[in-house]
């Protein structure tokens, strides 16, 4: 049986999107489609012909132009100059799969181009997010004239002054949030508050037309820029065919990156996932090619699910474990020899990053009751202990998301009296605009809405822990609070065909803003005993009934409801279809995402 994907949750608040039956019906017509996936692109803001065929169908045309991204221009211009004059370039990236696939696809292009580059990532513990002075000072004295950040930079007010004091020019290149220079008496958003540089880059940097994709992530951003930087070396307004299949190969990093960093995958994130995907599978990168087969992957059909969680993690383990700048050998100079040896080390530091996930989840969660953090009463949770692994708090944090349905924050105390904080969020609530509330109880703190870190003195722990908690109880509204499940229609079994079942894979690949869609079916039957399957017998395979049509399907982790579950037995479930390829057959199959006892 395929590794589940997710468990059947329950006691949601079911949310179905409201019919318009016409509207759907003309947009099924024209497209030559089901009513069914005319309603879930009309939900998705899809309400016209051509749209709707994009959608479907997206090619890469839909990409818009690197030129459009605030910055990008000078940036190029200054990388260009660089790579004709052999300076020395240093791509100083950033520890997790964002960054590490941004390094990649940058230090690929300018050597592509015959630049004289190299790399430089952080340690996650020792050194901590983004640029740091003590880097920039050893990346000076080896002799950098250009240091071009990638997923990283755009609050390093004091780095970057120190290279430019050194005489090195720095270049920018970031999607997380600015800092600000105070607020604006008549109530208009304050200026960010940048560091000096050549060029900042970056897709919601203000400016008169703002960029139409303001969710690009760090490896966006860097495929755009090698884009933009080899037509800049070419001269013309088209790369050469050259430099045009290196970015069809780049996409398949963009990707990764794109999917790992849980941007919205819609308009241009989801052109870059959907062909990035294609890439990944196809790829004659060396390193990428030994990743996917420790992952058990070759041949398969890789999609957002294989990313997400078999491939990002693994490139995750080396900075979460050890040093990121392995997972960024991997995947820039290392020969077929090293990347079996990289790759496989990497499985290993997966492996033990499990471990220690499983280890502080179990001690989070005592911490949490304990504190009597998880009642209704409590709007958020900040959690910390020492001993906690720095590189693995993220993960548990989004854990203990999933179990409170709360923002969380994990904070892994120091032995030199220093805690690493690392945060995730819920819908509605902004994380990085949170810890900005509580600027004055930490050291550093920087991220984007669902995801950030922060570092703060093991005595002002208890401050920032009331402080943040102070905020989210003001902030969360108990709607907020309250988990719910977004069904795209109601429909009957009958009309669950493979076709539909077809269809539905075509508004991928899923992820953030996209997701996968459910169905709300209404009083189907059971029509005989659920079979426990998987290891463990945890999950249920179901055989459902409704006006003599028949369909089978499972329920991941819900071996608790076998008792309640007898033929017979009427319900409504939330399910999203799918096709079940085992063994050569296939097979319409439905996923449980929820259960109510009609």
């Amino acid at each position: 049986m395929p590794e589940p994907r997710s468990r059947t949750h329950r006691n949601r608040r079911w949310i179905v999107a409201p019919p318009d039956v016409e509207a759907a019906r003309a947009l099924a017509e024209q497209l030559r489609t089901s009513p069914l996936i005319a309603q879930m692109l009309l939900n998705r803001g899809i309400t016209g012909a051509d749209a709707g065929r994009d959608f479907l169908d997206p090619t890469l045309k839909l990409l818009y132009e690197p030129e459009l991204i605030p910055g990008i221009a000078p940036a190029a211009e200054r990388i260009a100059r660089a790579i004709r004059d052999r300076e020395r370039i240093v791509i100083y990236g950033d520890y997790d799969v964002d960054g590490i696939t941004a390094t990649a696809i940058l230090w690929h292009a300018i050597r592509r181009l015959g630049g004289d580059c190299d790399y430089y990532v952080p340690h996650r513990i020792d050194e901590g997010y983004g640029l740091n002075s003590a880097a920039i000072d050893q990346l000076c004295r080896k002799g950098a004239r250009l240091i071009v950040t990638v997923d990283c930079g755009v609050t390093a007010i004091e780095p970057c002054a120190l290279a430019a004091e050194r005489g090195v020019d720095v270049i920018v290149t970031d999607h997380h949030e600015f800092k600000f220079n105070g607020c604006c008496p008549d109530g208009q958003p304050p200026d960010p508050l940048l560091p000096s540089a050549v060029a900042i880059v970056h897709p919601r940097l203000p400016q008169a037309n703002p960029y139409p994709n303001p969710h690009l992530c760090g490896a966006g951003v860097a495929f755009k820029l090698a884009w933009a930087v080899g037509k800049s070396v070419s001269g013309r307004a088209r790369v050469n065919e050259d430099f045009r299949a290196f970015l069809l190969e780049a996409l398949a990093m963009a990707a990764l990156g794109t999917i790992a960093d849980v941007v919205p995958l819609v308009g241009e994130n989801r052109v870059l996932a959907r062909f990035g995907l294609g890439s990944v599978k196809q790829t004659a990168m060396t390193g990428l090619r030994a990743l996917i087969d420790s992952a058990n992957l070759t041949g398969e059909k890789i999609d957002s699910y294989h990313v997400g969680f078999l491939l990002a993690p693994r490139l995750n383990a080396a900075g979460r474990m050890g040093h990121a700048a392995l997972a960024v050998e991997l995947l820039t100079h290392a020969d077929a020899s090293r990347a079996a040896e990289i790759a496989t080390y990497l499985e290993s530091q997966n492996r033990a990053r499990q471990q220690t996930e499983r280890q502080i989840l179990a001690e989070a969660l005592a911490q949490a009751s304990e504190l009597k953090l998880d009642g209704d009463d409590q709007a958020a949770l900040v959690l910390g202990a020492a001993g906690w692994h720095a590189g693995v708090i993220g993960i548990v944090a989004s854990r203990v998301v999933d179990r409170f349905h709360k923002p969380a924050i994990m904070v892994a105390l120091g032995a030199e009296g220093v805690g690493q904080g690392s945060g995730r969020s819920i819908s509605g609530f902004h994380l990085a605009r949170a810890l900005e509330a509580c600027d004055a109880t930490l050291e550093a703190h920087g991220g984007h809405e669902m995801a950030a870190g922060l570092k703060v003195r093991a005595e002002r722990f208890e401050d920032f822990r009331a402080a943040f908690l102070a905020h989210a109880k003001r902030e969360l509204t108990t709607e907020l609070l309250t988990p719910r499940l977004s069904l795209e229609a109601e429909a009957g079994l009958s009309d669950i065909t493979e076709s539909l079942a077809t269809d539905v894979k075509r508004l991928g690949p899923f992820g953030q803003g996209n997701r996968p869609p459910v169905l709300c079916l209404r009083d189907v039957e059971l029509a005989g005993p659920p079979r426990p399957v998987g290891k463990d017998a945890q999950h249920l395979q179901l055989y459902l009934r409704q006006e003599g049509a028949y369909l089978r399907a499972i329920a991941f982790r819900a071996a608790d409801l076998l008792d309640q579950l007898k033929p017979g037995t009427r319900l409504h479930l939330a399910v999203e279809p799918s096709i079940n390829e085992w063994n050569g057959r296939r097979s319409v199959e439905l996923q449980v995402k929820d259960i109510q006892f009609a």
